[in-house]
């Protein structure tokens, strides 16, 4: 019997045998709104494409970029196509999963002169089983003079800055202790306060290649993006995060503050005010999902994020 998650792997397999992305996928220099996007995460456009550009944009993204599932509930369909990606993200004011946010980002970076690679990852789960290939996106960028770097504005609460990925020490930053550790068979694992996170693979991909991927977390029951919503996104004093009509309110130290809104209406303002989503029709996650999320005991190791509002 074929499994979703075997549907997913082979169609990984024919993606990857691309070796260049589609042309037509990819936009023009001048069709790319560099100027719009920078104003969208609030940033000056950098003077070179050095690693304090990189790092204030990182941080810019993650504080007005939502980490948000929103589409897979709202019946929208997820296009892995440049232009498509950027008039969701600017044009729209939305957010996205990794495969949207950080995709739009390297994009962005591109534009801006920095030499960057898509790379694919698996996240580590319950008992450290890893993922389906292609379960995250990250971005592999590289400076000047200031050697690679890991870009991740896609895997929720994580990394506030790029980690350096040849550095084998501990990398501390505001969102914990960071390691990059060599396996075996030559990946990456990304550790975060010793607990290792995703497993990351050094082959250059492009954008085609995580189509499979943004499929399976998008329509199976196994993928905990289709049992549960989330829009999440760093702030001044941590994090806050919305999940159907819990926001949950995180501030660094551990403070956690809880709370059910009243109604659609309130929800609505939430989605608007917090995180700048202007939203008619709400997300609704199907009751059925809700309780196999809620009754599953040790969910799939799969999916791009760890719960944001941790």
């Amino acid at each position: 019997m074929t499994t979703h998650t075997q549907r997913a792997s082979d169609a990984a397999v024919t993606a990857d045998a691309a070796d260049t992305a589609d042309a037509a996928d990819v936009p023009d220099a001048a069709d790319v709104p560099v100027d719009a996007y920078l104003r969208r995460i609030g940033a000056a456009r950098p003077d070179c494409p050095d690693v304090d550009a990189l790092r204030d944009l990182h941080l810019r993204h993650l504080k007005t970029v939502p980490f948000e599932n929103l589409s897979i509930h709202l019946g929208e369909d997820i296009v892995l196509e440049e232009k498509a990606l950027l008039d969701k993200i600017v044009g729209a004011g939305r957010g996205g999963f990794c495969y949207e946010i950080n995709s739009t980002f390297a994009v962005l970076l591109r534009e801006l002169g920095f030499a960057v690679t898509l790379l694919q990852a698996r996240c580590f789960g319950k008992g450290g089983r890893l993922g389906i290939p292609y379960d995250h996106m990250a971005v592999l960028v590289e400076t000047a003079e200031e050697g690679r770097w890991l870009a991740d504005v896609g895997f929720g609460d994580h990394s506030h800055f790029p980690l350096a990925l040849d550095e084998r020490g501990d990398q501390p930053d505001p969102g914990g202790t960071f390691r990059v550790v060599e396996t075996e068979d030559g990946d990456l694992d990304v550790l975060r306060d010793g607990e290792p996170q995703y497993r990351l693979e050094r082959r250059p991909r492009v954008l085609a290649d995580f189509a499979a991927g943004a499929w399976y977390h998008r329509t199976s029951p196994d993928s905990h993006f289709t049992r549960s919503l989330v829009c999440s996104r760093l702030t001044e004093e941590g994090r806050i995060t919305l999940s159907g009509r819990k926001l949950v309110t995180t501030v660094f130290g551990g403070e956690r503050q809880e709370r059910l809104l009243d109604g659609e209406d309130e929800v609505r303002a939430a989605y608007r005010d917090l995180f700048g989503i202007e939203l008619g029709e709400l997300p609704a996650v199907p009751q059925s999902r809700e309780r196999g999320a809620a009754a599953a005991a040790a969910p799939t190791a799969s999916g791009s994020a760890p719960d944001p509002s941790a």
